[in-house]
């Protein structure tokens, strides 16, 4: 790894594999011989329909994604997908939330817009420090989908266990989690992922959706807004997000390369335990997080001073660990160590609080 860089503890858009940087800059004059950079690419060229037609067989492959399932590359990221999702996926006009942090309760709140949601379990009562039992849930038959945002960015937490949905659709946010470990597709009806925080630049958001979720009858509903365009037209229906696929599709190549799925939660419980196991150790700073839910991808932490917080943020950012404050609707610092952190930035990152919490003491 090449470290004069910046160690970029960013929630999204967030740190990206170097070898990945590093062959898009060799490629980003003239594309595999085509005498164009990607950014200048019909969507419609026999170059850029390979780019895209790999990247998704590559995604397909690392997430063995059933054959009843499509893959589409969307715009407007994961937060228009607050909106599609009740759209698309509404009948009967009530649906079950799991309320576990902000980007849940954003997702809520776009839901009500739609029809009546069912707030089942929530973990508000200890500012989303934990997430709640979902074992045996209170849903009502004619419930059309139960959602849970799988990673919280924000707060830091993860499920372990998946909700039972009692035969419901599930659906999940997955993009602060998003290849970071292996996934059983089929437990889900719909999983999506704004790319910008695990996998490629922002702007883009991939849905994986099982085939009869996909519906054809939402004639009034905006074209674009409809999944059955975009899985009709092979994500195709308008100019695609090119830049975002084709960086997306490097990177699925370069997890293929280390070994998939398995490989890199091995990679990143190794990664987070170093971080985790300071924490837990330290007389200055604590997690926020019940210890059963803490992310892998997100962790935040606090000393319980705010002054001294931001004292510590200005401290990491002149020893060139940058994007550490926390979010600013919780405060404290956050570091989020995405698929592309080294280990070695992680440990450097926590010999730096060490050095500062035995300045402070000193």
């Amino acid at each position: 790894m090449n470290y004069d860089r910046t160690y970029n503890f960013s929630a999204g858009p967030a740190t990206m594999p170097e070898p990945v940087l590093e062959e898009i800059r060799d490629e980003m004059m003239n594309y595999q011989g085509s005498g164009m950079c990607v950014m200048e690419m019909s969507h419609r060229s026999k170059e850029f329909i390979k780019i895209a037609s790999e990247a998704e067989q590559d995604l397909r492959d690392l997430m063995q994604i059933p054959d009843n399932y499509k893959v589409l590359f969307i715009q407007g990221g994961a937060t228009l997908q607050f909106s599609m999702i009740p759209m698309n996926l509404t009948k009967y006009g009530k649906a079950v939330y799991i309320e576990t942090g902000a980007w849940s309760k954003k997702a809520i709140a776009e839901a009500k817009k739609e029809g009546e949601v069912i707030v089942a379990a929530s973990s508000k009562d200890k500012n989303y420090s934990y997430i709640p039992d979902c074992s045996d849930l209170d849903i009502p038959e004619d419930t059309d989908y139960v959602y849970i945002c799988e990673n919280e960015t924000i707060h830091g937490l993860t499920y372990s266990t998946l909700p039972n949905t009692k035969g419901h659709v599930l659906v999940s946010d997955q993009s602060s989690m998003f290849l970071s470990r292996p996934c059983n597709v089929s437990d889900y009806g719909l999983i999506y992922a704004g790319v910008q925080k695990n996998v490629g630049p922002a702007g883009m958001v991939i849905v994986i959706i099982r085939e009869n979720l996909i519906r054809d009858d939402l004639t009034n509903l905006p074209s674009y807004l409809q999944y059955k365009i975009h899985a009709d037209n092979d994500s195709m229906y308008n100019t695609p997000n090119c830049w975002a696929i084709y960086v997306c599709g490097k990177v699925f190549k370069y997890l293929k390369s280390l070994g998939g799925l398995e490989a890199m939660a091995a990679i990143n419980e190794d990664k987070a335990k170093v971080l985790y196991d300071f924490l837990d150790s330290s007389a200055m700073f604590h997690g926020t997080v019940e210890k059963k839910d803490r992310s892998l991808m997100n962790v935040p932490f606090v000393t319980g001073d705010a002054d001294l917080d931001a004292k510590v943020v200005a401290y990491t950012k002149a020893a060139g660990f940058d994007n550490l404050k926390g979010h600013r609707s919780v405060g404290g610092l956050r570091a989020s160590i995405y698929n592309a952190m080294p280990k070695e930035g992680v440990e450097a990152l926590v010999d730096c609080l060490k050095r500062f919490e035995n300045e402070y003491h000193g």
